[in-house]
């Protein structure tokens, strides 16, 4: 009897047999690379992770901050990859949320205190968990120490200082800026460390920006400026070898303005609280009861391809 055959096309990238030297990359279809979200359930749902050169946008939920889970586990995966960092809050002082990023998992030895870690760990509902077999994609998940292409993160555990005290990481302030220019000047100046022009990609950056269009921030109220910087931003994302994940609350925005954030989104995620007592979503999912939140995926990166976003 013939052996099966994986079909390989002339357009199409052989996933399985392309690695990458970077630890912190995967290559994926159409010439793209990945980075990792830093939760390997949603780099499965997204084919690998985040694609190099893509805007990201987190549409964040006003009854909960579950998009802070995202936000922490994105920035914790690079800096234990060591992939330079820029983050930006309407927070006086920035830098201290470092400090309340996860650590990666403690390694696998001892069963019995892994298990009772599994069972107290903050987790996310991932909404099409149940729909996924046994895992197809390698994506290297380590959940010791060592900087693999996915970690998993010990949400009671802080990040060491040793990570994020060095020159890799940039944080800014937006609280009291009148518009986004000093802003869009960090991120261009950021990026440009990290321009395709030079081939062989060494390292990828990521830019973290939180709550954008919040009402601290004094521009919140300037619907076409936020616009034309997001815009510029995914822009400049194009032309680089970073992400761009950026959370906003669509509910402190007119309708329309928030659905254009949505609409110049490479990949747009929301999370949502689980209500209490759902019993129509309770026989829905499988361990309803353990469940904090919902993540929804709204689209999915697709470049290098026709196919319009």
């Amino acid at each position: 009897m013939a052996a099966t055959r994986a079909r390989v096309s002339s357009f199409s990238r052989n996933v399985s047999t392309v690695t990458s030297q970077n630890h912190g990359l995967k290559h994926g279809p159409n010439g793209t690379m990945f980075i990792s979200s830093g939760i390997p359930d949603l780099d499965k749902i997204l084919g690998g992770g985040f694609s190099l050169g893509s805007l990201v946008m987190v549409m964040e939920d006003p009854e909960a901050p579950h998009h802070m889970l995202l936000l922490r586990n994105f920035m914790s995966q690079g800096l234990v990859q060591k992939q330079p960092l820029l983050y930006a809050s309407a927070s006086r002082d920035p830098k201290s949320f470092l400090g309340t990023l996860p650590s990666p998992a403690s390694p696998k030895g001892d069963n019995k205190s892994s298990d009772l870690s599994h069972e107290k760990d903050l987790r996310i509902a991932w909404q099409y968990k149940k729909y996924f077999g046994e895992p197809q994609l390698n994506l290297n998940t380590n959940n010791g120490g060592q900087h693999d292409y996915c970690n998993d993160f010990d949400l009671r555990k802080p990040l060491d200082r040793h990570f994020f005290s060095g020159n890799n990481v940039d944080c800014v302030s937006i609280k009291d800026s009148p518009n986004l220019t000093a802003l869009q000047d960090c991120c261009a100046g950021f990026l440009a460390k990290f321009s395709r022009n030079e081939g062989s990609i060494s390292s990828a950056g990521r830019i973290a920006i939180q709550s954008f269009c919040s009402p601290q921030c004094k521009y919140s109220n300037e619907e076409w400026h936020m616009l034309s910087f997001i815009r510029s931003l995914k822009g400049m994302a194009r032309s680089s070898n970073a992400v761009i994940v950026v959370t906003f609350p669509p509910s402190l925005l007119p309708p329309s303005c928030s659905k254009r954030l949505q609409h110049m989104a490479d990949t747009l995620l929301s999370v949502k609280a689980i209500p209490d007592e759902d019993k129509e979503l309770a026989k829905l999912l499988t361990g309803y009861q353990d469940m904090i939140g919902l993540l929804n995926v709204h689209k999915v990166a697709r470049l290098n391809t026709q196919f319009t976003t």
